[in-house]
């Protein structure tokens, strides 16, 4: 079973639509972690201090045939083609241990489908 991940780094409050975005479109989960960082449209500055803005990083695996349903309904939810809003992208898994509940949902499907 080839295995992805899409990582998606938005603004603080954004992480949790995130996740049900890609429990909607067909993910068993995912992580929400905390981060800093500013883009290009983010520079702020306080008496001539730069403030990272704080973000939230959304960690989900996926089957890689599941990619791209996915990533459509986190680019949606999160308004992620609208400038300044995050990033997204996708990362190929070589190894993962601890996801018994992925093989035991591909342990019955068609090979076609276990792609």
């Amino acid at each position: 079973m080839k295995l992805s991940l899409i990582v998606s780094i938005v603004r603080k409050g954004w992480g949790s639509s995130v996740l049900q975005a890609s429990v909607k479109a067909g993910a068993r989960g995912g992580t929400v972690l905390f981060g800093r960082g500013a883009g290009i449209h983010e520079q702020e500055k306080i008496f001539g201090m730069s403030i990272e803005p704080e973000k939230e990083i959304v960690l989900t695996l996926v089957r890689q045939s599941q990619v791209d349903e996915i990533l459509e309904e986190i680019v949606r939810t999160a308004e992620l083609n609208d400038t300044g809003r995050g990033i997204a992208f996708v990362l190929p898994v070589e190894k993962v241990v601890g996801v018994a509940h992925f093989m035991r949902q591909t342990a019955h499907r068609s090979p076609k489908e276990k792609e």
